[in-house]
């Protein structure tokens, strides 16, 4: 039975620790390949593997150090994706380089992002 999720659910871990954070996106779009040869009736492709990547972002923690932590690793971070804790075993997982940034507004709260990409091999898990 399939069902239907509040994104207020979701979680982010890195290193296995669950960091606060209010969005994440995921992007595992693939690259296409021009292959289209004479006598095609329309332009023809050939899918090749995906670019895992995406973006976490949130609202600064000044006791929680761990993303930017991650973002001057040498090695890297694991991140774990899960749409929603009450979909118990659907995620999204793997090693990944963690791009740190910090915004502060004038008339807002200061803010954390990180855009992130596969540095190793990604999976899923119950999906």
């Amino acid at each position: 039975m399939s069902a239907r999720y509040h994104g207020s659910k979701g979680i982010v871990r890195m290193n296995g620790a669950v960091v606060a954070m209010a969005t994440w996106d995921l992007d595992k779009s693939t690259d296409k390949v021009d292959v289209t040869s004479f006598g095609d009736l329309n332009k023809v492709s050939v899918q090749g593997l995906p670019a895992v990547k995406g973006t976490i972002s949130g609202f600064w923690d000044s006791g929680d150090t761990t993303m930017l932590a991650a973002s001057e690793s040498a090695t890297g971070t694991t991140l774990v994706l899960y749409p929603s804790s009450l979909a118990a075993g659907v995620y999204h997982y793997g090693p990944a380089w963690l791009d740190y940034k910090m915004s502060v507004d004038v008339n807002g709260a200061v803010k954390i992002n990180g855009s992130f990409e596969a540095n190793g091999s990604w999976y899923h898990q119950g999906l």
